[in-house]
Order: structure tokens, then C-alpha cells, then sequence
């Protein structure tokens, strides 16, 4: 269950990693996120400013229509390709993208709610505080590096009321 946030007059941008949380989703609830409510709570009556979901498209999957359902709940989409190496293994994350998003926005932040439970972003996490910003972590706890727990300002865990089983 997602608190309620008391601070309504921030500035607040929403950074999802939609791969992390859609492959937590499946494997720990055999669910789907149901996303137009995440970004509401995430938000949490504050002044929304940004809210991208970045995901990755896999050759041959129409994922249109979740792309679709995204604009609608009012996130901006990001999207790339997934990329196969030559020894069959893929690559397809947006640490890299999600990094530098919230950096070149984060002057015009209060607050900062990443949507992952990848503690590659904990160096993140740290960096943004340091330049002033609140950092929220929302997450699956059970798929979530604790690292990352501890490092944010506040930790939110995923319940029942985000899932659409």
C-alpha cells in the first residue's frame, strides 16, 4: 500500500523502469501494475512536473497498445530496442537513460520517485540528495536490493491495490 505524501506543494517527478517492475509483477504475483494508479499515488496530491516509463521493445512484440494505455495514465514513453549480442545473450536496460534524465531535471524537482528495485541506482540515489532533491524508491520489496531501501528518503513497498490480476 502506497502512504499518502504530506507535502502537496512539491515539485515531483515519476521515473519508471517498466521492465523491472512488469518481470516483478509476473513473477511474485502473476499480475500486471496497474500504472494510472502507481502514478497517482506516486505523486501523492504533489505538483506533478515529469513522468516517463521507460521500456524495452522486443523484435516481433506489439507492445502498442501498452504503449497506448501508458500516454493515457499520463506517462511520457521512452523506448528502445532490445539489442541481441553476436553470443546470443540480450541487453536491454535504461539505467543509463533513467540516469540521466533525472539529473538534468532534477534542479526543477522537489522530489524524486523512482519506480525500480535495481540497486544499480543507489549511486543515483546518493548523487540526488546530495544536490538537494527528496528521493522515493517505490518497489516490489521482495525484488528490491536493500541497499537501495536504505539509501532512499522514503522506501514505499507495491501491494495488492496497484496489481490487476
Amino acid at each position: 500500500m502506497i502512504k499518502k505524501i504530506s507535502h502537496p506543494g512539491q515539485r515531483v517527478g515519476v521515473f519508471v523502469d517498466v521492465q523491472n517492475l512488469f518481470y516483478s509483477a509476473r513473477t511474485l504475483h502473476n499480475a500486471k501494475i496497474n500504472f494510472k494508479t502507481l502514478l497517482e499515488k506516486a505523486a501523492g496530491g504533489r505538483i506533478l512536473i515529469r513522468a516517463i516509463a521507460y521500456i524495452v521493445q522486443k523484435s516481433g512484440v506489439d507492445q502498442s497498445a501498452f504503449i497506448e494505455a501508458l500516454h493515457r495514465s499520463g506517462f511520457e514513453v521512452r523506448s528502445k530496442d532490445l539489442k541481441i549480442r553476436a553470443d546470443g545473450t540480450a541487453k536491454g536496460d535504461w539505467d543509463m537513460g533513467i540516469a540521466i534524465d533525472t539529473i538534468a531535471i532534477a534542479r526543477k524537482l522537489d522530489t524524486i520517485v523512482l519506480v525500480t528495485g535495481d540497486g544499480d541506482f543507489v549511486p543515483l540515489v546518493e548523487m540526488l540528495k546530495a544536490e538537494g532533491c527528496r528521493v522515493e524508491v517505490i518497489s516490489f520489496r521482495r525484488s528490491t536490493a536493500h541497499e537501495l531501501i536504505q539509501s532512499a528518503n522514503l522506501y514505499t513497498e507495491i501491494g495488492e491495490d496497484l496489481l490487476l490480476k
